[in-house]
């Protein structure tokens, strides 16, 4: 697996989106598709984008029990995606029944990443709105433990717990980050977040970076930037 920079395609809708990736003219970004562009285009976008030749992250971190799960992750893998993804919160049975779900009749399969806790989660709010007590650090390694031990291919995470997962989950299981800036950039909404030049040294595998590139006067050249920093 080698190191990638993923475009966060936050968009309300198709024609936005494609505006954007007709930008690219030499490229073709890695692209995550979330929540907001997936419910408003459904299954269609998803194969409009692989045509064009992008890989997919599909976003949905899909939460519900085991069988439901199951069945939903069985769908998502006829798209032809690369990656999705779950809350592990779900726990291992949900997890095990997602992979179970998400392999194909020819045993192969898009990655499987867990989320952890969101990069906007603050220790305090964890404490207080989510009655978790124990410190972040040890949730967060908790849950991608019991990600890897369901055979999962790694979690989503800060970019500042990444090293710490590699530690608890080994080198081979991936680091998924989001809350990624630019030193000279806004952190907007998220908490816990570093530059792509500190992801690559903490040992992000893929990091994810939405507004800095997607609202930047030049996103060509702030997709550059990303990837010279994070790939080298």
């Amino acid at each position: 697996m080698g190191k990638d920079v993923i475009i966060a395609c936050d968009f309300a809708g198709k024609e936005e989106a494609l505006t954007f990736l007709d930008k690219f003219t030499e490229e073709k970004p890695y692209v995550k598709i979330g929540m907001e562009l997936f419910y408003a285009e459904g299954p269609a976008i998803v194969r409009e984008i692989k045509a064009r030749g992008h890989q997919i992250f599909l976003d949905l971190k899909l939460h519900d029990i085991p069988n439901t799960v199951k069945s939903a992750m069985a769908v998502l893998s006829r798209l032809d995606v690369d990656m999705c993804n779950l809350h592990t919160a779900g726990t291992a049975a949900m997890m095990t029944a997602a992979l179970e779900g998400l392999t194909r009749p020819d045993g192969s399969r898009p990655l499987l990443i867990g989320v952890t806790q969101l990069t906007s989660t603050s220790e305090e709010r964890m404490r207080k709105e989510l009655l978790i007590d124990h410190p972040l650090d040890q949730v967060v390694m908790a849950y991608a433990k019991n990600a890897a031990d369901s055979g999962l291919d790694g979690v989503v995470c800060s970019p500042l717990e990444a090293a710490k997962v590699h530690e608890v989950c080994g080198k081979s299981f991936l680091t998924v980050t989001p809350g990624v800036r630019f030193a000279d950039g806004d952190v907007g909404d998220q908490v816990r977040v570093t530059t792509p030049a500190r992801a690559k040294e903490i040992g992000s595998d893929y990091i994810v970076v939405g507004r800095p590139i997607t609202r930047a006067e030049d996103p060509v050249a702030a997709y550059r930037r990303c990837v010279s920093e994070f790939v080298g």
